[in-house]
């Protein structure tokens, strides 16, 4: 009886999601529904227009850098010359925040837009778990990193990273696997054993830093704890993903390989 009890319930909460997600694709052409790991409780939805101060229980503002909901947005800027002057290094030169409610296995939706700044070896990027997975964006392609970005996990050299552009994502992390799809551009998919544990330290979940003295904005964000069962279809759409073998980053190797 219990058992038919779960099998029942678990069936009654995919039916629900698979309901609102269809309502969710047809309201807004740019959701991209999960296809990995099944939505469960929600522990995060803002899309900041309700309020006009940050709740500070939610998300962290890192390195000195100042954050306001302006407009109906989260916008991030850096620190202040006299913060960046005090400090030898984390000077805030990037606006950088997290969200430590990010359970350590999640479905997040969300928009985010980088202003102005200059792009550098390290930002802008979005990341999840600090220094466990690092989406960096550039004018030369999309990296996703992991583990302290030691190692690519996942690339995709012809996206181009355009400064002041609204890109809205899915992201999931289920087990050691991690999954992004992005509106209207690429989708990476990683197996990595560092996804799957603590982040090491830092600004722990979802994680944004801009462009070095620019502006970063985050909008209609909603996170979600994730269950044990995956979508149905996912194994058929893993093996149709490209997949890389891992570089060294600090070896790099100059024939990057995708395989299937």
């Amino acid at each position: 009886m219990t058992r038919f009890l779960s099998q029942t319930l678990g069936a009654a909460v995919l039916v629900a999601w698979t309901s609102w997600a269809t309502l969710a694709s047809a309201a807004d052409p740019t959701f991209l529904r999960p296809l990995m790991a099944v939505p469960g409780k929600v522990v995060l939805k803002d899309d900041f227009s309700k309020s006009r101060e940050i709740d500070k229980a939610v998300w962290a503002k890192r390195q000195g850098t100042r954050w306001e909901i302006i407009d109906g947005v989260l916008r991030g800027r850096p620190s202040t010359a006299e913060f960046q002057a005090s400090h030898k290094d984390h000077k805030g030169l990037e606006p950088r925040l997290s969200a430590p409610v990010t359970p350590p296995q999640f479905v997040a939706t969300f928009t985010v837009r980088f202003v102005d700044g200059e792009e550098t070896a390290v930002v802008p990027f979005i990341e999840f778990g600090h220094h466990v997975a690092r989406l960096k964006f550039s004018r030369d392609g999309l990296t996703l990193l992991a583990d302290g970005e030691s190692v690519v996990v996942a690339e995709a050299r012809d996206f181009r990273y355009e400064a002041g552009r609204t890109y809205r994502l899915t992201a999931e992390l289920k087990g050691d696997e991690l999954f992004v799809q992005i509106a209207g551009g690429p989708t990476l998919y990683a197996k990595h054993p560092c996804f799957a544990k603590p982040a090491p330290s830092g600004g722990n979940g979802l994680g944004v830093a801009g462009p070095r003295g620019g502006l970063t904005e985050l909008d209609d964000v909603t996170i979600w704890s994730i269950g044990e069962k995956s979508q149905p279809g996912w194994e058929a759409k893993r093996a149709e993903l490209p997949k890389l073998e891992p570089i060294s980053v600090a070896k790099p190797q100059p024939n990057r390989k995708q395989r299937k």
